[in-house]
């Protein structure tokens, strides 16, 4: 494979950084007081999946998320941070690529109508699956450095 400036799998660990670093933002912007303390995250989500088109994103998140909102909101926001910093690092990443991977997708499927969200969700989420076939762990990772995944 020929590349400019940097190998081919140091292009890949920039792609995977750049995702966590996009993850890592998602969680920084985040109002957390909201979240925690007035569950506006969660509500919002309720709002969306109640009005969804498909029956079963409302079903599914009536038994999954309704029940338990407060901790839903601390799920969703520290995966997110968990995602970034796992990604940056290169700790786990192959589960962290797989993890974000699925919260995009359900992202997407959640917000089917709203198309600005769209783009972000369908871009991460296919960043997580080249990163994941390219093994971008292989440089610039805690991962490479400890010798797993390999």
């Amino acid at each position: 494979m020929q590349t400019i400036w940097i190998s081919g799998a140091e292009w890949l660990a920039v792609l995977r950084i750049g995702l966590g670093l996009w993850w890592l933002e998602s969680w920084r912007h985040k109002d957390k007081k909201g979240w925690f303390e007035r569950g506006t995250g969660i509500a919002w989500a309720a709002d969306v999946a109640g009005k969804h088109k498909w029956g079963a994103v409302k079903s599914g998140f009536e038994a999954v998320v309704a029940p338990r909102p407060k901790v839903m909101a601390y799920v969703v926001v520290y995966a997110e941070l968990a995602l970034g910093l796992g990604l940056i690092l290169g700790v786990l990443t192959p589960i962290a690529l797989v993890g974000g991977l699925l919260l995009n997708l359900l992202y997407l499927v959640l917000m089917i109508h709203d198309w600005a969200e769209q783009g972000q969700n369908a871009m991460m989420a296919l960043i997580s699956f080249v990163a994941l076939l390219g093994m971008s762990w292989q440089t610039w990772s805690l991962d490479s450095a400890m010798g797993i995944f390999l």
